[in-house]
């Protein structure tokens, strides 16, 4: 090995910024799955389905 060589590999950073954006992209992923799982619940449908509509109902 080259002198300084390995202080060169243990300052490079290239692909730093590639690794960054794929753990936030699978980060994001995990979440958006996770919010799936939970809006496909029949209780968390009708929770929203209620809001909804108390939303458009005008003051009877």
């Amino acid at each position: 090995m080259r002198p300084g060589l390995g202080r060169t590999l243990l300052t490079d950073d290239t692909g730093a910024a590639t690794a960054e954006y794929a753990i936030a992209t699978m980060a994001a992923v995990g979440f958006a799955s996770l919010l799936v799982v939970i809006m496909r619940s029949d209780e968390v449908r009708g929770i929203l389905t209620d809001m909804v509509r108390a939303a458009l109902t005008v003051g009877v």
